[in-house]
């Protein structure tokens, strides 16, 4: 039997359990590893999905409302000059005039104690710099700050000039809005109506960290929904709410989770309206992990005007053709392994040792079932522990053979990475056709008919 314990649990506490058990490991590692980037192990990309094929079920599959695409990587540069992109995709940047290092100076400012640094302008931020004398991490002067362009630039064809740039997506959403017509002249569909996308996204961070919060490599998971403007308000709310639906399908704790109003002179240029969802992650405390922009009609007509396209939408009762607005809920899939991670992990005592146990939702575990003979020398237990894994395998898909180690091992295994149930076969299966199952949560234990598992 276990025994709670205070959770404290540390964002150390999950780089470590994350790499030691196959989650997340540092990008290409062995050569030291490069910022902002991370590879998804094992486990880490079956967490992954399960989020993934979660969110896609609720959000597309079980509404009448919703369309899946998959747009490019790389698109046509013009999108990103009409989406505003090339202009104001910007962070400010400063350097160490010393070691010649690069930072956020808003995350420098911040870190400071200063408030609002979102609604300064540069030269604002400049004159705090110089009013407070703040100076780099490692105690050295800053520069002068400039803004910097955060989309990665790249060239498509044979040469390489200025008529050869393109950009990879720092977003997956400008490509749902240039498919606008493309899924209106295929699907007739009636408004309110939606597009949805998972894809990854690149950003050229300046000072990426805190584990896979930040990166310069991420995933989005995202829909545009195109309204009537008229509706706005009332459906704002009303995915507001499903927002928070939503988290508690990830087991994520209401009381870890806030809202916050984004004040119009920080929000996008875009943005009428935009409510952020915090989490409240190990040792940084609440940062975002979702958004709620009204977009109003700024990305379709603006994509109108440059591509010379009409892009509106032409009612079926014979009504004025028009420009839809958007409302649009965005979720970093990222942000959301590492909110599942933080929530899962958790210690306590068994029989008077500490042990390490993921609580994952049984419909996130990226394991569901272990399958281990008691005994991996005895070849009746081992042949009779291959029949229940095969079983279990047809009905379940992540099931996983275990016999290294003792039992005990195996348990402590099992739990650090989330598997509900434990399944073991010993020298009573082959006298009764019973198998234990031992419960992740409450380490209690039960005997089991393997026609009933």
């Amino acid at each position: 039997m276990s025994d709670k314990t205070e959770k404290n649990v540390q964002l150390e506490d999950i780089v470590s359990l994350a790499k030691r058990r196959g989650f997340i490991y540092q990008g290409s590692e062995i050569y030291g590893g490069l910022a902002g980037t991370y590879d998804y192990g094992p486990l880490g990309i079956t967490l992954k999905r399960n989020i993934t094929n979660l969110w896609w079920k609720m959000f597309v599959e079980d509404r009448e409302d919703m369309y899946g695409i998959d747009s490019t990587i790389i698109m046509n540069p013009n999108v990103w000059v009409a989406s505003g992109h090339v202009d104001t995709f910007n962070d400010p940047l400063i350097e160490d005039v010393k070691t010649k290092k690069r930072y956020r100076l808003d995350h420098l400012l911040e870190a400071q104690g200063i408030e609002n640094v979102d609604a300064m302008s540069l030269e604002e931020m400049a004159a705090v710099v110089k009013e407070k004398g703040i100076k780099s991490p490692d105690g050295n002067e800053l520069g002068a700050p400039a803004q910097f362009n955060m989309m990665f630039k790249t060239h498509v064809g044979a040469t390489d000039d200025e008529e050869s740039v393109a950009y990879l997506r720092p977003e997956t959403a400008q490509g749902m809005f240039t498919n606008f017509k493309n899924v209106v002249d295929s699907f007739s569909p009636n408004l309110p109506f939606g597009l949805a996308q998972i894809g990854r996204s690149f950003r050229n961070e300046i000072s990426p960290g805190n584990f896979i919060f930040r990166l310069r490599e991420l995933e989005i998971m995202e829909l545009e929904y195109f309204i009537d403007s008229k509706e706005w308000e009332l459906l704002f709310e009303s995915w507001l709410k499903t927002q928070h639906e939503w988290f508690e399908n990830l087991g994520l704790d209401p009381k870890n989770i806030k809202e916050h109003e984004v004040p119009e002179a920080d929000r996008a240029h875009y943005s009428k309206r935009t409510v952020d969802c915090f989490y409240d992650f190990p040792s940084i405390g609440f940062q975002e992990i979702a958004g709620l922009a009204y977009r109003t009609d700024f990305d379709l007509k603006n994509h109108q005007e440059k591509s010379g396209k009409k892009l509106e939408y032409r009612p079926k009762d014979g009504g004025e053709p028009f420009i839809p607005h958007v409302i649009e809920p965005t979720f970093g899939l990222d942000r959301h392994v590492m909110a599942v991670l933080a929530a899962a992990y958790d210690e306590d005592e068994v029989n008077g040792e500490k042990r390490i146990v993921m609580r994952f939702p049984e419909h996130l575990a990226p394991v569901k079932y272990s399958v281990s003979p008691l005994l991996k020398n005895k070849p009746e237990l081992v042949e009779k522990a291959r029949e229940v894994y095969q079983i279990l395998k047809k009905k379940h898909g992540n099931v996983m053979w275990d016999d290294n180690g003792n039992i005990g091992k195996r348990y402590r295994r099992q739990d650090e990475i989330g598997t509900p149930y434990v399944v073991v076969i010993d020298f009573d299966t082959l006298e009764d056709n019973t198998v234990t199952i031992r419960d992740r949560d409450t380490t209690e234990q039960k005997r089991v008919k393997i026609e009933d598992l």
